[in-house]
């Protein structure tokens, strides 16, 4: 029977099997040191025979005899730095070809190109995959956030009938002859499925046809979205995004510390609230701490997001802002404006550590008032009927939000591209294999 790795250390004086891959190996004259990776952890296993046909990621079954490391051997750094496996035999279940560069580095110091041209080895390494369990841990923990607030899982299609924004930013797909596209979001269906079951929440892919290679854009990115009916009032939106998110990024911190430790990146600063500005009063904040313009722009640039979120921490302690107001004419047709001032929209971004990771707002529910921001907008309401039926219906008063997992993943890293925290990634350059790489190969 196998033995994981992290479950040798209650196991000392006992023979064991163990399976896994060879992270590194290391030869000392009559002895051979083999660290065995798993997916529980690393354990050295220190044998007597050259065991000269094993490579490193080659994946092999070891039977040995749990013993207690000397003292002075003891790796404080690992869950099994004090046992080690005497390897009384082993056998080679598939051997690993050379590989391109060392994976027994702490930390793969690679370009992002090769790092990405080399995916299916490089998420091996052993500081990558935890990129990926903290971001599992993130869904994990979005998902019991959204059961508290009495939310429904669904499960949303990826090709739908009509542009989800209204925008040109989509991919047209051939559906057996007929015009579709792929979803920019899951809005229009969560919007549908609150009329069903009130509260939903989904995980799911979205597709931006949008021309930019930058560090936080990815073509294909992992959405996480709530949508909430019968709300009371713009504040009750507000709370709740900030319930998700602080919720998220305050369990994961904590039960990974560790993981944060090792890549050098503080506990987040979570406050008991969080500072909320409209998008007026943020540029003025901007304005007065860098001398910046900014009465005629309708957004905030990467460069306002990251000065206002260094307010926030400064003045309120605080690594997360919430921003709310955004023009009207600059979200999509289903935002309602606000009642009070209609140039200006009940929505809002979340914002952390100098980076938007959540986008939402109140809807627009009234079938009427619904058609006409369509139209306002250049959006034709033929191309919406599913949609659209279920306004006419009863929908109640409601709103949602949607975070970026990839965008938050990186942030609470503090990784350098968002591509990083994406297991495939897909931008323009890029669907597995470099596009410009295979262009080329075509052409041989």
């Amino acid at each position: 029977m196998r033995t994981l790795i992290k479950d040798t250390i209650e196991k000392i004086g006992e023979t064991v099997t163990l399976k896994g891959w060879v992270n590194t190996k290391r030869d000392h004259g009559k002895l051979t040191f083999i660290d065995l990776r798993d997916r529980t952890g690393v354990i050295q296993c220190v044998g007597f025979q050259k065991m000269s046909d094993l490579t490193p990621e080659s994946s092999i079954e070891i039977i040995g005899v749990v013993k207690k490391r000397p003292e002075k051997m003891i790796n404080p750094a690992i869950i099994t730095g004090k046992v080690e496996i005497d390897v009384q035999e082993y056998v080679v279940l598939s051997k690993s070809e050379t590989l391109p560069f060392d994976m027994g580095q702490q930390t793969l110091n690679l370009e992002l190109p090769t790092l990405l041209d080399h995916r299916s080895l490089t998420l091996k390494h052993e500081k990558i995959q935890k990129i990926f369990k903290v971001q599992a841990a993130l869904a994990d923990e979005f998902r019991k956030s959204a059961e508290k607030l009495g939310c429904t899982e669904i499960f949303i299609p990826t090709i739908a009938a009509g542009a989800t924004e209204g925008g040109a930013e989509v991919f047209q797909v051939d559906y057996f002859g007929h015009k579709a596209f792929m979803t920019q979001s899951p809005q229009l269906y969560k919007q549908i499925m609150v009329g069903v079951l009130e509260r939903v929440y989904t995980i799911a892919k979205a597709y931006r046809a949008e021309p930019s290679v930058t560090t936080r854009h990815l073509t294909e990115a992992t959405q996480m979205d709530i949508e909430i009916a019968f709300i009371d009032s713009f504040d009750e939106l507000l709370n709740a995004l900030e319930y998700v998110g602080t919720s998220m990024v305050s369990n994961v911190s904590k039960n990974y510390s560790q993981i944060l430790e090792e890549f050098g990146v503080d506990q987040p600063l979570v406050p008991d609230q969080i500072p909320r500005l409209t998008l007026r009063q943020a540029q003025v904040i901007v304005t007065k701490r860098t001398g910046r313009d900014l009465s005629k722009e309708n957004d905030l640039n990467p460069e306002d997001e990251r000065e206002i979120c260094l307010w926030g921490k400064e003045e309120h302690q605080s690594d997360f802002v919430t921003i709310t107001h955004f023009p009207t004419k600059k979200r999509a047709f289903y935002t309602m404006p606000d009642p009070e001032n209609p140039e200006y929209s009940l929505s809002y971004d979340l914002l952390f550590r100098g980076i938007e990771i959540l986008s939402g707002s109140k809807r627009i529910n009234d079938y009427q008032q619904l058609i006409q921001a369509m139209k306002n907008k250049k959006v034709n309401p033929e191309n919406f009927g599913m949609y659209l039926m279920a306004f006419k219906y009863g929908m109640p008063p409601e709103g949602g939000f949607s975070f970026g997992l990839e965008r938050l993943t990186m942030k609470l890293l503090e990784l350098h591209n968002v591509r990083e925290a994406s297991l495939f990634p897909r931008d323009m350059e890029r669907i597995d294999e470099r596009l410009s790489q295979q262009s080329s190969e075509d052409n041989l």
